[in-house]
């Protein structure tokens, strides 16, 4: 025994320690990241297209008449060049066996708007220096500021956007005939917008979803540019949208019982 106990330690021979209870774990604490607020996020999508030169994606527009409850969809291709121009291509209806062709444009060189109607053979020139587009479209390139036009507030009713989206409700300081709210479906991760919905003061929605979008696109200056003595545009009629409208005028029907005289 006393071999044994030289070999492996006298330890071996001693009595048990008598069990003990090991303190208590020290509680650390967790230091959760607060959410965002309304105008953090503004301001993340102001600074975002601020940054981007170019850009090309699709679109899908639903317009909703609040008082017939009527929607009307439309498809189509954006392109954005900084500064200040823009392209939609509206597709026209979908006719079997054969590709999809181009039913409208619009189409902003930064001085001039064109709305280039193909199907109506019609061309509506607005001089962009008397009619100034609104914020709700220009911050898509650059310009704008969304937070000195409206007052923004997180919407969490979940009408819009999925559960992982963030959801601004924005309100104009100023009352404006052309909204009463503006929605902007906020993509988290990079704080770009993939909806918008326009609520104007009748309630009629206008709501743009955008698909693919493409921020490294190199687009040309002369994919905004419109030639009004370009031949295909040829036999359309060009309006000046600037111009005063001329109020309609008609004959009034003769009293009863006279005759209409002959022309």
């Amino acid at each position: 025994m006393i071999k044994f106990a030289f070999i492996f330690g006298t330890s071996l021979f001693q009595p048990a320690p008598k069990a003990t209870t090991p303190p208590p774990a020290p509680v650390l604490s967790v230091r959760v990241a607060a959410a965002p607020t309304a105008a953090e996020i503004l301001t993340s999508v102001q600074k975002f297209y601020a940054s981007v030169s170019d850009v090309n994606a699709k679109f899908r527009q639903e317009v909703r008449n609040a008082t017939f409850g009527r929607s009307d969809i439309s498809d189509g291709q954006l392109w954005i060049h900084k500064p200040g121009k823009m392209r939609w291509d509206y597709y026209g209806k979908k006719q079997k066996g054969k590709p999809l062709a181009i039913a409208k444009h619009f189409i902003s060189n930064g001085s001039y708007l064109y709305v280039v109607d193909r199907e109506n053979k019609q061309v509506i020139k607005k001089d962009l220096q008397k009619n100034l587009l609104p914020t709700a479209i220009t911050f898509l390139y650059g310009k704008g500021d969304l937070a000195a036009d409206f007052t923004p507030v997180i919407d969490t009713s979940g009408v819009y956007g999925a559960k992982s989206d963030q959801v601004l409700k924005l309100t104009p300081k100023v009352k404006s005939t052309q909204y009463q709210h503006l929605y902007l479906v906020v993509d988290p991760s990079n704080s770009r917008v993939k909806e918008s919905i326009i609520i104007d003061q009748a309630g009629n929605t206008n709501h743009f979803r955008f698909y693919e979008p493409n921020f490294k696109a190199t687009v040309k200056d002369t994919y905004f540019e419109f030639d009004e003595k370009s031949p295909t545009v040829k036999n359309y009629r060009i309006v000046d949208g600037d111009a005063p409208q001329k109020p309609a005028t008609t004959t009034p029907p003769p009293p009863a019982g006279t005759t209409k005289p002959a022309p």
